[in-house]
């Protein structure tokens, strides 16, 4: 009977724990003049893994810069990216942070993560 305990108690620690390393979508905006936001077409993606922050691309939109700033604009990853690929990016430090994704035509679109320990 205790081994049968023990082994419910290990079940679900582990599925706990497990719970903690699934990826959190992050919700990706589109920016235009007048100040408003809208959602994204739905061809960009953002994760965050614990330092880990993957971004990928369903439809070919060209290149496309992808900035990672954090909250109080300094820059942490500024790359152009191939799409429709994807590109995974590691964030060194826990805090607040800004993912802008520029399209070849102009178009912005942004995403607001963070990273804890």
């Amino acid at each position: 009977m205790k081994k049968i305990l023990f082994s419910i108690c290990m079940i679900v620690a582990l599925s706990s724990s497990f719970a903690n390393t699934i990826d959190d979508k992050i919700t990706i905006l589109a920016s235009n003049t007048n100040g408003n936001d809208k959602p994204a077409v739905s061809s960009i993606s953002a994760y965050i893994n614990g330092h880990i922050l993957t971004v990928a691309f369903s439809q070919n939109l060209g290149d496309v810069m992808v900035e990672i700033t954090t909250a109080s604009g300094a820059t942490v990853h500024c790359m152009s990216v191939q799409t429709p690929t994807g590109q995974q990016f590691y964030i060194p430090a826990a805090g607040c942070y800004i993912v802008t994704f520029t399209l070849q035509n102009g178009d912005e679109y942004y995403g607001e993560f963070e990273v804890t320990d």
